[in-house]
């Protein structure tokens, strides 16, 4: 950290670009400007240069590339799942299932297709934010077309049990798609060994440019159209292809590949020393989410008697992260998704979501441990251990 730039520790809200992207991407920025669907050189070289992506992110999701389509991002990975599965299907059912602590992409989209005829169940979550399996039995129904629940939460770092609502979807015949936007690069993400029929990838959250992302879908996954256009991405995504970014995502999950378990293990060693620094100086806390089956880069902690937005406000000059609240003209709105975990208001207002990445350092984390419970401390008149 110099004077002028805060310890990041906002990952899972998105990533600085990978040096290596950076340098994949630069030859089309700089000089294959073709368009890939052109028959020449210029257009062939790029058309080369897509396909290659392609291949490199169905390396890293363990499926055949043409089971991969470009997008913009998580939001429209997630609609075009969500959308094309509800209205390809819409003559054998209508219900779609989720939980309550999904991501806007997801909730947002449930509830425009609730205007379009579609009914949607909420699933609940346990105190950790799981989904529990005896409620997603309980909520399919021989209508139900469509389970969707996000692999990683992106506040708590609770990570769902996703084989199993699979194999319990395709033994009722029910199409499953799970948002893995914040799972990507930090835990595996095997779509064979998941059994899911489509997941959605963000570039921005494993250090690819923003405004790109992917859908996974499933051979034989029939999917309504979500663009309209010229017939791009085999058919399934009208618009010409964003190659300078596409390539930038491919690298991006090359190294995923190649270096999972290495950046999986610095984060979640980051992470806990970030924790440890918090319980050498502050008493009253607690951490939020599953304790094992989480995300390795994500504490969410909370302290009681605070209000986290004043926090983030006292340290802003030295550390960036996120709060479990929000203020909005004097109201504090508390986070949907401590709500379902039914996380006491006192608890959750003074909630910081801290999210570690590959670069973050050892030096960074203990910094930044004690500016926050600096922070706490003068705000709270906790004492110290």
């Amino acid at each position: 950290m110099t004077d002028s730039t805060p310890i990041y520790l906002d990952h899972n809200a998105t990533t600085p670009h990978d040096p290596e992207v950076v340098a994949a991407m630069r030859p089309y920025l700089e000089t294959h400007f073709g368009n890939p669907s052109s028959a020449h050189a210029y257009g062939l070289r790029t058309h080369r240069a897509v396909d290659a992506a392609r291949a490199q992110v169905a390396d890293a999701l363990n499926c055949a590339p043409e089971e991969v389509v470009f997008t913009s991002g998580g939001t429209e990975s997630n609609n075009y799942a969500i959308k094309g599965i509800a209205f390809a299907r819409r003559g054998r059912g209508n219900h779609i299932v989720t939980s309550q602590i999904e991501h806007p992409a997801v909730t947002e989209v449930c509830r425009f297709l609730e205007t379009q005829g579609f009914e949607t169940t909420y699933l609940p979550v346990d105190g950790s934010g799981r989904v529990r399996m005896s409620d997603v039995e309980a909520a399919l129904t021989p209508r139900t077309i469509l389970l969707t629940v996000m692999h990683a939460n992106n506040e708590v770092g609770t990570v769902q049990p996703i084989v199993e609502m699979a194999a319990l979807a395709r033994e009722r015949g029910v199409a499953i798609h799970t948002d893995a936007a914040q799972s990507v690069g930090k835990i595996p993400t095997n779509v064979q060994a998941l059994g899911v029929d489509l997941l959605s990838v963000a570039g921005h959250k494993l250090y690819a440019p923003k405004g790109i992302g992917a859908l996974y879908v499933r051979g034989g996954t029939e999917l309504a159209a979500f663009m309209h256009g010229a017939g791009h991405e085999s058919g399934r995504r009208a618009g010409t292809e964003n190659v300078l970014e596409i390539v930038g995502l491919g690298k991006a999950c090359e190294i995923v590949g190649r270096d999972l378990d290495r950046h999986g293990r610095h984060m979640a060693t980051m992470r806990d020393r970030l924790l440890a620094g918090f319980g050498e100086k502050v008493a009253d806390f607690r951490v939020n989410g599953h304790p094992e089956a989480r995300l390795p880069n994500t504490l969410s902690v909370s302290f009681r008697g605070v209000e986290a937005h004043e926090v983030l406000a006292a340290i802003q000059e030295q550390v960036a992260a996120s709060a479990g609240s929000a203020c909005h003209s004097g109201a504090v709105t508390l986070s949907p998704v401590l709500q379902a975990m039914g996380l006491d208001p006192e608890w959750a207002r003074g909630t910081l979501r801290l999210s570690t990445g590959r670069y973050t350092q050892a030096s960074d984390v203990d910094t930044a441990a004690a500016v926050i419970a600096e922070a706490v401390l003068a705000q709270s008149g906790c004492q110290a251990d």
